[in-house]
This record gives C-alpha cells, sequence and structure tokens, in this order.
C-alpha cells in the first residue's frame, strides 16, 4: 500500500441516455480528465452506462406493452463482459494509468443473453478488468428490469492505492453486507447510487466513521430533457417532473465521516479529494468495527463466495471407462 497521500475522483455526469456507444466514449473522456487532474482512481456512476432506467418509477408496471419495449431497447444497449465497450473502458484506463470502477447494465451473455444486472465494473491501471459485481437486491420498481446478483462478487481487490471494493446504493442498507467488506479491511470504498436525498448524505458519512474507510460516493445528474430526446414516447408519464430527473449530490467522505468534497448539486463535474494513507492506518485506534470492537465469540458471519453458475457443463474424460450398459444379446 502506498506511504504517500493520493487522489481520487467522483466523476457526476449525464449518459447520452440510451447510447452505449456514445456513453462508453464519454466515459473515456472523463477517465482522461479526472487522471489528467491527478486522479489515481476514477469512479463514475450507478449503470452510467448506457443509463439509469429512471421510467420505472414513472410509468406503470402494469403497462406491459410499453414496458416490454423499453427493456428491449435496454437490452439492446446494455454491455457485455467481455466486449468492444469493456475493451474501451479498459484502454481508458490504462492510457489514463488509473484505477477506475464505472456503473454499466450488463447483459447476460455468457447465460441467455437475455436478462440485465446492475452491475460495477472494476480495472486496474494496466487496463485489466479485476472483477464485476452484481448489486444484489434491485430496489422496489428496479426488480422490473435487474435480475438479483449471486455470490461470488464480495470480495475486495488488494491495489497499491489500498483494498478496493464498495456497494451499490440501497445494498448499503444491508449491514452485513457492509460488515463483510469491514471484516476484509476495506480503506478505499465506492459507492455509486442513484440516490440524491439527504438520507443518502448522512449515510456516507455513517460509513466513513462506521468502516474507518474513504467513501467515494457518485451519482449521475442529468435533465428531463435528457431522457426524453432518446424516448420521446414517456413524455405523457413526465409532465409533472421538475427540470432535473437528479440532482446528484456526489461526495467524499473520509473515514472520521468528514464530507471532503461535495455535495455536488444540478451540475455536472468531477470532485476531488486527497486520501491519506497515514491516516488511514491510525484512524481505527478506537473504533474497529471487524477487529478489537468486535464480539466475534458472540457474534459470527458466513459469506458465500462459490459463484453459481447457470448451467454447469460436463465433459466425459477419454479415460473414464464406458458405463453404457452393453446391449441384449440375441438369442
Amino acid at each position: 500500500m502506498l506511504h504517500e497521500p493520493f487522489k481520487v475522483a467522483s466523476v457526476q455526469a449525464a449518459p447520452v441516455f440510451m447510447d452505449r456507444e456514445a456513453t462508453v466514449e464519454k466515459a473515456c473522456r472523463l477517465i482522461a480528465e479526472a487522471a489528467d487532474n491527478g486522479a489515481r482512481l476514477v469512479v463514475l456512476p450507478e449503470v452510467f452506462i448506457p443509463a439509469y432506467p429512471d421510467w420505472i418509477w414513472n410509468l406503470p408496471a402494469g403497462r406491459i406493452t410499453e414496458n416490454r419495449a423499453l427493456y428491449g431497447k435496454l437490452l439492446e444497449a446494455a454491455v457485455a463482459i467481455p466486449s468492444e465497450a469493456t475493451q474501451r473502458l479498459c484502454a481508458a484506463a490504462k492510457a489514463a494509468g488509473a484505477y477506475v470502477v464505472v456503473g454499466i447494465n450488463e447483459r447476460n451473455d455468457a447465460e441467455s443473453g437475455r436478462s440485465l444486472y446492475n452491475s460495477r465494473l472494476y480495472i486496474d491501471d494496466a487496463g485489466t478488468i479485476l472483477g464485476c459485481h452484481r448489486k444484489l437486491v434491485p430496489t422496489l420498481s428496479e426488480r422490473t428490469v435487474w435480475g438479483y446478483g449471486g455470490t461470488g462478487s464480495m470480495e475486495l481487490f488488494d491495489t497499491p492505492l489500498g483494498k478496493l471494493g464498495g456497494l451499490t446504493c440501497w445494498e448499503n442498507y444491508m449491514p452485513l453486507a457492509r460488515y463483510s467488506l469491514y471484516a476484509q479491511g476495506i480503506s478505499l470504498y465506492v459507492a455509486p447510487t442513484y440516490d440524491e436525498s439527504k438520507t443518502w448524505q448522512a449515510s456516507l458519512q455513517h460509513i466513513g466513521r462506521e468502516g474507518g474507510t474513504y467513501v467515494i460516493g457518485c451519482c449521475m445528474a442529468y435533465k428531463k430533457a435528457d431522457l426524453l430526446a432518446a424516448l420521446p414516447e414517456l413524455e405523457p408519464y413526465y409532465e409533472t417532473a421538475g427540470e432535473w430527473i437528479n440532482s446528484g449530490h456526489s461526495m467524499i467522505v473520509d473515514p472520521d465521516g468528514t464530507v471532503l468534497a461535495g455535495p455536488l448539486h444540478q451540475q455536472e463535474g468531477i470532485l476531488y479529494a486527497e486520501v491519506d494513507p497515514e491516516k488511514l492506518r491510525g484512524t481505527r485506534w478506537n473504533l474497529d468495527v471487524a477487529g478489537h470492537y468486535a464480539r466475534p465469540d458472540i457474534f459470527s458471519l458466513t459469506v458465500r463466495r462459490t459463484p453459481t453458475p447457470m448451467i454447469r457443463w460436463e465433459t466425459p474424460s477419454e479415460t473414464e471407462p464406458d458405463e453404457t450398459p452393453p446391449p441384449p444379446e440375441a438369442e
């Protein structure tokens, strides 16, 4: 782990709504801009590519025809891993020499190719995909577009900057999920979200203090006009909506729960803050919830990390005996 302070960036931006290629291009530009300003870690919003499907909160689920058509459009614009989109993001991270965390609508091309997940892609500074986390529990109406994340994606990534990981949006209200990260020694906690509320801002401060970790909260900020330009058929469902669909309020918090940058209100921009490794080493002196402030003799937590693929393909070995019964002898 580095001993010298370094800079992290939280990118608050609007996607090019429902346009995968254009949003990937914008993400690459923002990664380069943040790195040019000294950021070693760049965090982009929840499902930034190709957009957060905000219509789920306005279009009734019972409007089957409309919802199926919109899901089809989102599926087509989603990101497979690997794909040309992920290759471009990896190239941008390598060119920037920065670690990148970016939210995607992930299409399960390795399985049916027809389901979507709210996923978070981790890329190192050499342009290699470290891993992908699928949001464990989509919130309320989100369940109409995203599946539940499975086991196997709760690990941290041990980087020269520190142990990197996090949770997406209201996953952060799952105490056991948070604790599993604290117990692994997280120091760079990313929390991309679609929540712009003051309660969420307070939650980020709580996580920083509870976990003794830096928290990079990241939200998108975009206007109703951005959405309707891509999906004009939704205009009847947004008549009462204001100019801004989401105001953003991205922020960065230190291990004492102090706000270092933000919240950024109703504008696109990049927040920067300095991470002090020395502070990380000393901050848990009086509170280490997964160390001296834990009571494993009373409480215990089991985390299942074995992936559960939809299909397991088994190919008989050539050395295995043929157990097929012989045909009956002719009389």
